[in-house]
């Protein structure tokens, strides 16, 4: 079995060497071939100086080159996308991540299709690292339905054809599990270990949390109505046209009374009522000829490559 392990990487220069180094004592010591990809978001370092010899000489690596920075959702899709592996496990740069837990989350894909890593010991910062993690892996579990303890941790293990053509965009990297939920996947989450940053520095602060909410939305509503958006927009359209056409039904019975109407708010509520019922409606049919046109087909790639380096 080939298993591909995918590696987001940004300016992580002082972490390079070491990471292949402690990838290599586990891959070696295993019975499973690997393959390493190395996915360089656009490093402004030496990051891509120091992985360029390992791909040269290492036929198991592979090292894939953004022309910017382009955000880790897309250096997983990257990875995905260039994966020639039954399974797939990503793991941060940062050696945060110990790799010696490979091949526990990989022993467990067959019974389960996706393995979740649960950083139980975290060693972050409380504050402004473990606090919102918390917050936001509870929120997500609750709107998801999909309750894990770490949706933020780097170290997962996946079938290959679970993450294979899946839409990855903004935070989306952090909610694969339960988009894949969706399919009816199995999902396993197990404690990993944790170490502290101790080279470089980190690209994530407390800033991160209010996207990861808009995301979140996001997610909820493909969850709910990526399929049929006419059942998210129509009853509220329909709600707000009906509500309108009685105000203004009514309004029109009393300027037949011979009540003067002209200069009452409601005629302004009632009509504008109506308006936002058919613009809603008209956005739920649009919707709904954008999926059975298979939009989703048509989408642009969220990277662009400058360069592969190592074995095809």
């Amino acid at each position: 079995m080939l298993v591909s392990v995918v590696i987001p990487i940004y300016n992580e220069e002082e972490n390079v060497e070491p990471l292949y180094s402690a990838l290599k004592s586990v891959i070696e010591a295993e019975k499973n071939d690997y393959e390493l990809l190395f996915v360089d978001d656009g490093s402004t370092d030496r990051t891509v100086q120091l992985l360029l010899p390992i791909s040269k000489q290492d036929p198991r690596v592979r090292l894939l080159q953004f022309r910017r920075n382009f955000g880790k959702a897309a250096a997983w899709a990257a990875g995905f996308d260039h994966a020639g592996g039954d399974v797939v496990v990503t793991i941060d740069a940062d050696l945060q991540n110990d790799p010696k837990d490979i091949p526990n989350l990989v022993a467990l894909i067959g019974e389960y299709d996706v393995v979740n890593g649960w950083r139980r010991k975290r060693k972050d910062p409380f504050i402004i690292r473990r606090f919102p993690s918390i917050i936001a892996n509870w929120l997500i579990s609750r709107v998801t339905g999909v309750k894990l303890r770490d949706y933020g941790s780097g170290l997962k293990a996946y079938k290959a054809e679970v993450v294979k053509n899946m839409n990855m965009y903004g935070e989306m990297h952090r909610f694969i599990p339960a988009v894949a939920s969706w399919y009816g996947v199995k999902i396993k989450e197990i404690e990993t270990t944790h170490h502290p940053r101790r080279r470089g520095k980190s690209k994530y602060g407390i800033s991160r949390t209010l996207l990861v909410t808009l995301d979140l939305i996001t997610i909820k509503f493909l969850q709910n109505y990526s399929t049929k958006p006419m059942q998210a927009f129509g009853p509220i359209g329909l709600l707000s046209g009906v509500s309108g056409f009685l105000i203004n039904l009514y309004l029109a019975i009393e300027w037949f009374a011979g009540n003067r109407i002209g200069g009452r708010p409601l005629l302004l509520l009632g009509t504008l009522l109506i308006i936002v019922g058919i613009l809603l409606v008209g956005m739920g049919l649009l919707g709904e000829m954008l999926v059975s046109t298979h939009h989703e087909g048509l989408r642009k790639p969220l990277y662009v490559l400058k360069t592969t380096e190592g074995k095809n």
